[in-house]
């Protein structure tokens, strides 16, 4: 099986057939992948498959037009396509479909999605990028329905940026901007909001986006007039469709069992998106879907007698070869020869992904019997031990699960034995597990070029140094930055013409230009998404969420995408994009969130980072900008116009990351907190000073990585008590930042007291400066709150409060 070849204009009807016969052998190829999955699955070979077939020809169709420096970002049915561009076996699909875990054997993502979700690779080895316009590139997919939309508008912003930017290095990503992002959806999930959002953000921003809508007028076993008004979804667009007055959209419909007007279609979309930067939608009707949704049902439930007949009749690879024999490509003996080659091709690469993938675990399952087999023969326990042996020795088709519950329960019997079989048991459980948990775990985070990794550089001040409002150092850094990086570049509500909000980039779009200092519309999702495709593209983008509010309409996607991108790739794709949002404390429900702990939760995979002031914050920008990992970075809403000293050394100074600060040292206990509220802290440090407790305070800095120098169990062991103050929730981020001391720094073992928290009450903070004092912790909480601490310790010399 060969990769489809972008359709050239003159060429000879030798020429012509043979690049249609080629076409038609992937599309045999690809059904009979489907066909055979399905029943790998219903063997319980695989554990669920979810398929392409009824797809099959409009992404041949796809793939002529598809060129180098392209990215696909689409959905689980798109294995023809993949093995159209050459970037998909028939034996990788079905390594995917085992979770072979060899990266190599199964490039997607080392078993690590379940088959269907497809990528290419972006990086080397070392972590560095691949020339990116010297191959045919697809984002990796995810299962959430219309999750691959808002990371599509970044793709193909991407290319704006790089025709129109001038002085970046582009020679890796891209030649002129002429580059298409891809998109793919099936029609029953156009109806999410991330559709619709994406598809107005593309419109206005003009991107080379390429949309296709594969419609098979189902979801599931949903009909099409339960998913779209007028069950069509070009229909409803067609308002997007632009004119001679106005940009818009190119917008065609096709039938998808068409396969020499497909084929003219996506040539089509190809040179308008190309040439013109405008988006495209293809709405690809009349499709079918021959298995159903997925292994874990059948179609025959939903759809009618009729439905399924025509079905049948509509197939379009069935109507591609009724085509080619109208046409005289080939005899309907020559197909049946091609098909039945093909289903021979096919069942040997999967016969030999099988064996790739069941190898090594029957290698593993040798050495655990032959180990436990040798425990066995020293314990007193030996029939109960040769039972577990026997009964992994059995397992034909072993999975590493069974491997390691029989060695660990092996275990078990000899607790109070001691043998060298005993010990090696121990040692081949240990390092079965070092060898094993990474193919399952490793990638979370970057492992080359790792923040944490970067020194801190210090702010630097002359004796003359100015005290400023502290957007003035945001902002005069921001501009340090984009002189430094021309790939950077910043994007979110009101951050272009005035500067955002609260005046930290007054100024630079009008030095940068509004391509990189830009206003956006009020659409959080796609905000974040036009980032995290441009991340992958190797530009720098800062994508601004106006309050941290307002950044779970971006939830889904930082969740589900960003965070998971690096880690289900096995590391073969990434996204530095960097978040910029505002919040802690200000006013009301929606203007005063410090959501932590859902964050922490949702985001692992993302650094999590919470200065105290915007010296603080300009020095994480800094420093993330000089790796390669995503973060969100969570300035205090109420501290643009408090007065910092202006560094002399912008845009060089570096907050380290994963590093607490002590900003002020004690002896009686130790107060931890973060954001806004460290300065009431300070404040009732002095206040506590006064009736002679003196507490030591620690600025986190950074809830993921947290503390990875273990200062806080230093501080505790010095004073022996513990208080964490937040503002986030009662069992919110305080949860997670006591287990992180306690559990993982061991802290227990030094305190003299209870471990506390104060934190804010369980309800949003109430509107007003009262609404702020009786919704979040005040100076006069954290002072009583420590004092009654320090009274059960010695009540003598510090005798009750109230």
């Amino acid at each position: 099986m060969s990769k489809t070849d972008n359709t050239t204009s003159n060429i000879t009807f030798e020429d012509f057939k043979a690049e249609v016969l080629n076409d038609y052998k992937i599309a045999i190829t690809s059904r009979e992948c489907s066909l055979l999955g399905r029943r790998e699955v219903l063997t319980g070979k695989a554990k669920f498959g979810i398929f392409g077939d009824g797809k099959e020809v409009p992404q041949l169709a796809m793939a002529k037009a598809f060129k180098n420096g392209d990215f696909r970002s689409g959905y689980y049915r798109d294995q023809t396509f993949m093995m159209a561009i050459g970037e998909l076996t028939i034996q990788q699909f079905f390594a995917g479909l085992y979770g072979h875990t060899d990266i190599i054997e199964e490039p997607m993502s080392a078993g690590r999605q379940m088959g269907g979700h497809f990528a290419t690779h972006s990086l080397q080895e070392d972590g560095t990028w691949k020339n990116l316009t010297k191959q045919k590139n697809s984002s990796s997919d995810i299962s959430p329905t219309a999750g691959q939309m808002p990371r599509l508008l970044g793709l193909a912003q991407a290319s704006k940026i790089y025709r129109n930017v001038e002085g970046i290095n582009t020679e890796k990503f891209s030649v002129e901007g002429n580059e298409i992002a891809w998109g793919t959806i099936g029609n029953a999930s156009t109806s999410e909001g991330l559709f619709f959002e994406t598809i107005n953000a593309a419109g206005v921003l003009q991107v080379p986006m390429v949309m296709s809508v594969w419609d098979d007028e189902y979801g599931i076993s949903v009909h099409a007039r339960h998913q779209t008004t007028k069950e069509n979804i070009s229909e409803i667009l067609k308002g997007f469709q632009r004119d001679e007055n106005s940009n818009g959209y190119e917008i065609f419909t096709i039938n998808g069992w068409d396969y020499p007007n497909l084929v003219d279609v996506y040539q089509r979309a190809s040179s308008v998106a190309r040439k013109e930067h405008c988006p495209v939608l293809i709405h690809v009707k009349e499709l079918t879907q021959p298995q159903g949704h997925s292994t874990s049902g059948s179609h025959e439930r939903y759809k009618s007698k009729d439905r399924l007949a025509w079905e049948v009749e509509y197939d379009c690879v069935a109507k591609m070869r009724e085509w080619m024999i109208n046409n005289n490509i080939f005899t309907a003996e020559e197909a049946a020869t091609i098909d039945k080659d093909i289903k021979k091709q096919v069942r040997e690469g999967k016969k030999a992904a099988w064996n790739a993938f069941i190898k090594p675990l029957l290698n593993e399952q040798t050495e655990a019997v032959s180990i436990i087999n040798q425990v066995a023969e020293s314990s007193t326990n030996k029939t109960f031990i040769q039972k577990l042996a026997t009964e992994l020795a059995s397992k034909d088709e072993p999975i590493r699960k069974e491997i390691l519950v029989a060695t660990r329960k092996t275990l078990r019997y000899v607790i109070n034995e001691e043998s060298d079989a005993k010990n090696n048991l121990i040692n081949w459980i240990n390092n079965y597990k070092a060898t094993i948990q990474p193919k399952y775990s490793s990638h979370l985070y970057t492992e080359q070029n790792k923040t944490e990794d970067i020194s801190e550089v210090a702010p630097e001040y002359s004796s003359d140094s100015d005290m400023v409002d502290a957007r003035v150092i945001l902002r005069d850094n921001f501009d340090a930055i984009f002189t430094k990086y021309p790939e950077a570049l910043i994007f979110g509500e009101d951050a272009g013409h005035i500067g955002d909000v609260n005046q930290g980039l007054e100024g630079l779009q009008e030095k940068f230009g509004e391509l990189r200092v830009s206003d956006t519309g009020i659409r959080e999702a796609t905000i974040l998404g036009q980032g995290l495709g441009m991340a992958m593209r190797g530009l720098r983008p800062i994508a601004e969420i106006q309050y941290l509010d307002y950044i779970l309409y971006a939830l889904q996607i930082m969740s589900d995408d960003l965070a998971t991108l690096h880690y289900r790739t096995q590391g073969k794709q990434k996204a530095p994009l960097i978040v910029r949002t505002r919040g802690h404390r200000l006013e009301g429900v929606w203007h005063s969130g410090s959501q932590m702990g859902g964050l922490i939760h949702l985001l692992r995979g993302i650094h999590i980072l919470v200065p105290r002031n915007m010296t603080k914050a300009a020095g994480f920008y800094n420093t993330l900008l000089a790796s390669d990992e995503p973060a969100l970075v969570v300035e205090c809403l109420n501290g643009y116009r408090l007065k910092e000293k202006m560094p002399n050394n912008l845009g060089e100074f570096k907050t380290p990351i994963g590093v607490v600060e002590t900003i002020k040292e004690g002896s009686d206990i130790t107060l931890v907190s973060y954001g806004s509220t460290l300065r009431i802290v300070e404040e009732s440090a002095k206040e506590l000073a006064q009736v002679g407790i003196d507490v030591e305070v620690i600025d986190i800095q950074s809830l993921l990585p947290f503390d990875i120098n273990h200062d806080i169990v230093k501080s505790i062991q010095k004073t022996n008590r513990l208080l964490v103050i937040d503002e986030d929730v009662p069992g919110g981020a305080s949860a997670f930042i006591l287990q992180e001391i306690l559990e993982n720094q061991n802290a227990y073992r030094f305190l003299d007291s209870k471990p506390h928290t104060l934190t804010a009450k369980q309800h949003r903070p109430a509107y007003g400066t009262d609404g702020d004092y009786f919704s979040k912790p005040s100076a006069e909480d954290i002072f009583e709150k420590v004092y009654a601490i320090m009274n059960e310790a010695n009540p003598k010399q510090y005798p009750e409060l109230m």
